[in-house]
């Protein structure tokens, strides 16, 4: 383990507002006339992927933004189910194994060597089919309403103790990239030493034991612990803080084993229909004027190098090492069991 650093700095992601539905955002802007559209697929929480556009379009009249707002994992199927005629310009948000996935299935152009350039080598993809954004850390957060700072969990494994049983409610897994890289990187800690899954799962039993429900969307997730119908979850790092910002009463709890620290990304999709708006949007993005204020206002831990941010430092955020590539090469399998063996069997 190590203490978190932000010297090049690292990466993140949900959201004070709701994700859309399944189809395009109608409140999208429109640009001046005679723009053209970028389509942009993204898990990014909405109020943080709005603010982003609206910035965006007031630099580059040119453009109109269409956006989908979606959970991770199915932006990532849907730009692979669109392969053979692609909707979208950019993907934006999800995990280094979803992105990976979509490298190897062939959805991914990289995007110039100027905008590449910009993040640190270590926080690439494969030939720089993409590149990461954020780091976005994975925590423990309960309502501080409902529990003290003394009965709180203090690490990961204490959330399986039979105490918290009915106390725990968690984002449905299989649509959630957080979620799944959250699971995997348990699962991880055992399987690396064993070469089997078995007692990952165990854990996951114990969890599920310990879990009121699983609600399907990181919005219905965020009212039903305001509403106290359960007092803690796992999420990541950033959408605790906008929620508490937002006046919602969360408090993290950075595991003492360590906080599992994912990358997440941004692409080009292959074939995409305005390839120049999806360089010019991931040009604005990966400013680090753009970065800097999305660390200062929306806890955001760019892959870009900037001053860290005070709110960061002061968390004294402790790393657990995960080898993301195995997790990865699992995530089908593992969660596959999961929801057939595991889900509201405990």
């Amino acid at each position: 383990m190590r203490t978190f650093r932000l010297k090049a700095v690292v990466l993140a992601a949900v959201a004070v507002i709701g994700f859309t539905g399944c189809g395009l955002d109608s409140g999208s802007q429109g640009g001046a006339e005679g723009s053209t559209t970028v389509t942009i697929y993204t898990s990014r929480p909405k109020g943080i992927s709005d603010g982003i556009v609206k910035d965006f379009q007031a630099a580059h009249p040119e453009y109109r933004v269409q956006l989908l707002n979606l959970g991770a994992q199915e932006v990532a199927d849907r730009v692979r189910a669109e392969a053979a005629r692609p909707q979208a310009d950019v993907w934006w948000g999800g995990t280094s194994q979803q992105f990976e996935l979509g490298a190897k299935d062939g959805v991914l152009q990289p995007f110039p060597t100027e905008i590449v350039d910009r993040v640190p080598e270590r926080f690439r993809g494969s030939d720089n089919a993409w590149v990461g954004e954020q780091q976005l850390a994975q925590v423990i957060a309960y309502n501080h309403d409902m529990m003290t700072a003394d009965e709180a969990p203090k690490d990961w494994d204490d959330l399986v103790d039979p105490r918290y049983k009915n106390k725990i409610l968690i984002r449905d897994v299989a649509p959630s990239g957080t979620m799944r890289s959250i699971f995997g990187a348990m699962i991880l800690r055992t399987f690396e030493t064993t070469g089997s899954p078995d007692q990952g799962y165990d854990w996951l039993r114990k969890l599920d034991a310990n879990t009121k429900d699983y609600p399907a969307s990181p919005t219905d997730l965020y009212l039903r612990i305001q509403r106290q119908e359960a007092p803690l979850t796992v999420w990541n790092l950033q959408d605790v803080m906008l929620q508490t910002k937002a006046g919602v009463p969360f408090t993290p709890v950075i595991p003492a084993s360590g906080s599992p620290i994912l990358v997440d990304g941004i692409g080009k999709v292959k074939g995409a229909p305005n390839s120049e708006g999806a360089d010019a949007f991931a040009t604005f993005l990966l400013t680090k004027e753009t970065q800097e204020k999305l660390a200062q206002n929306n806890f955001q831990i760019p892959t870009v190098q900037i001053d860290p941010p005070k709110w960061l430092t002061d968390l004294g955020l402790e790393e657990m090492p995960v080898d993301w590539s195995a997790v990865g090469a699992h995530d089908e399998e593992w969660i596959g069991y999961w929801v057939q063996n595991i889900k509201n069997h405990g």
